[in-house]
């Protein structure tokens, strides 16, 4: 009898021991990445679930354009020219195996230019499964550099790994379901108690922040990732700076970094295209004004790019001539130079910048505008005056139609030909590279409506995200390739045939039809507002604005590193020639 007791109560002991381990680990699982890192954390990184964000990635349209057939083949030639390695795939499998939640990394402090680091993720599985690839990860680290050392210690109940050099130390340790790593052990000590509730301070950690509260009061309940960063610090040191360089600093005067309390930003997936949002967290810059697209009267249908935003050219007057001065450019200091202030482009036109690009599918490259509203036009002319005279190499003609100044040069003729136009009416300014489609956007000025306007793709792309208050952008990606591909796709066939370096690389033939492309190009639209306590923008489309921006960029410095290596766009060394003896 006495056995069977005992029996019990070990059973009742043990059973009691499980739940409270299960309630522990539910407890440390579900706990928020903030509320294990500091309050004043810096910088933070998030991503919620791998798995699903690599899924939902497969079954986005850009990833959809990848699996095409014919995007496959065309790209298989120049994916075969790049050395192949089983280490990324393998790396990405053992991820996925592991099945990492709320993987995270941040940057905890700064202390005497000493960046700290900590990051983590929660795992699926035992810790002995979790450590059979960390361990693998952390071996080939080793083997990588011998001179690191490694040791191991205990505290609490943690076994705390730490692979070290001279300066460079990394701290690692399990906290069933979480690993954890950081750059210095304290740091790693804190996370840990931050995890098991030992803490102290219960509003010292980043989740009591109010900057990081506002924050994420924007992030939506689903996201794919996401970002914070405190600027706090680097605003501090720039205001030192600007203190240190200057010996009577101005009263008040502040940067805009300096007035942001934060910097937020998250990715998600959405019925196949990326939607991004970037919140700021600062006073509101515009009073008393709101973004009113007016501009869109000048698109037509074949628009691909339409761009409005606020932008008070009067008080960047001083910046800008300061970059133009850096550049080489004294354009505003000519400007100064006629006697031309702030005040006077703030009389002179309005705060809404526009700018459209149209491609018809007649011409071989498209026409950018740039338009500014008109608000008293003789002060307006006097500034257009200033800048063409301020452009001494050139002559500009000028002539009048229909009440409306026209100032226009021809430049050096080139592979495009440009001829800058400026249109001056008492209501709107007309910048382009066109005379024809300055007149023509002119003419466009004072109707109540437009092709842009009137457009289902448009219309239908401008209702996903909420109207803007100070800036708009919009992009027909599937018209812009379609244009590209008519003009480019005879010069790349061309390159092909007489450049070697050019055929070894891609197989031009196998460029797929635009329509195979364009099927999978939805437009991308951008839209800016002021909401509560900050600026959110926020992007949607195939790739987002910022992303699209960024791949151009890529891009061209891509093309320019090519097209220095091949020789391409270069003149050939001259040969030296004998020089004639002169005739006696």
């Amino acid at each position: 009898m006495r056995r069977i007791l005992l029996l019990i109560i070990a059973l009742a002991i043990a059973a009691f021991a499980g739940w409270y381990y299960w309630k522990l680990s539910q407890r440390i699982s579900s706990a928020p990445v903030s509320a294990l890192l500091p309050r004043g954390t810096i910088f933070l990184a998030h991503l919620p679930d791998f798995n699903r964000t690599r899924d939902d990635w497969s079954h986005c349209d850009i990833y959809q354009l990848y699996r095409e057939p014919a995007v496959q083949d065309f790209l298989r030639k120049p994916l075969n020219n790049i050395p192949k390695t089983d280490a990324a795939a393998q790396t990405l499998r053992e991820i996925e195996q592991l099945e990492p939640k709320n993987a995270f990394v941040a940057l905890t402090s700064i202390d005497n230019n000493n960046p700290r680091f900590a990051g983590g993720f929660r795992f699926r599985g035992s810790q002995e499964a979790a450590e059979r690839v960390i361990g693998r990860w952390r071996s080939e680290l080793l083997e990588r550099n011998p001179s690191l050392k490694r040791d191991k210690l205990q505290y609490q109940h943690h076994e705390i790994e730490l692979v070290s050099a001279a300066s460079v130390t990394l701290a690692t340790a399990y906290d069933r379901p979480w690993f954890f790593a950081a750059t210095d052990l304290t740091e790693l000590k804190a996370v840990l108690d931050r995890a098991d509730h030992r803490a102290t301070n219960s509003k010292g950690t980043l989740d009591k922040d109010e900057a990081y509260r506002a924050a994420i009061a924007h992030r939506p309940s689903y996201y794919a990732a996401f970002f914070y960063l405190e600027p706090k610090i680097f605003s501090e040191r720039l205001a030192a700076l600007r203190a240190a360089v200057r010996s009577s600093p101005v009263p008040g005067e502040s940067t805009m970094l300096e007035q942001m309390r934060c910097i937020a930003g998250f990715t998600r997936f959405e019925n196949g295209k990326i939607h991004d949002v970037l919140f700021l967290a600062m006073p509101k810059l515009e009073h008393d004004i709101t973004l009113t697209r007016s501009s869109l009267s000048f698109g037509t249908k074949e628009t691909f790019f339409y761009l409005a935003m606020l932008f008070n050219l009067g008080e960047k007057i001083e910046i800008l001539n300061q970059a133009a001065s850096f550049a080489g450019a004294r354009i505003f200091q000519a400007l100064a130079n006629s006697g031309i202030t702030a005040d006077d482009w703030k009389a002179a036109f309005g705060l809404e910048l526009s700018s459209l690009a149209d491609w018809p599918s007649s011409a071989h490259w498209p026409s950018l505008l740039v338009t500014l509203p008109v608000t008293d036009m003789a002060k307006a002319g006097k500034i257009v005056e200033a800048l063409v005279r301020a452009d001494q190499e050139a002559t500009w003609t000028q002539t009048e139609k229909d009440g409306v100044r026209y100032f226009s040069k021809q430049s050096v003729a080139t592979l495009v030909a440009i001829t800058p136009t400026i249109a001056l009416s008492n209501r709107i300014l007309i910048a382009g590279f066109n005379p024809v489609s300055v007149e023509e956007a002119m003419k466009r000025s004072g109707a109540s409506s437009s092709e842009l306007a009137d457009s289902q793709t448009y219309n239908a792309a401008a209702r996903l995200l909420p109207v803007p208050t100070n800036f708009f952008g919009y992009v027909d990606m599937a018209l812009l390739y379609s244009r590209l591909d008519a003009s480019l796709r005879p010069m790349l066939l061309m390159a092909a045939a007489f450049m070697p370096a050019v055929a070894g690389s891609i197989d031009a033939g196998k460029l797929p039809s635009p329509e195979v492309i364009t099927r999978h190009l939805s437009p991308i639209v951008s839209s800016q507002r002021y909401e509560g306590d900050g600026y959110v923008a926020e992007s949607i489309g195939p790739i987002t604005l910022d992303q699209a921006a960024i791949g151009v960029a890529l891009l061209s410095s891509s093309l320019g590193a090519v097209a220095r290596q091949t020789g391409w766009g270069t003149s050939p060394t001259p040969q030296p020639t004998a020089t004639p003896s002169p005739t006696p």
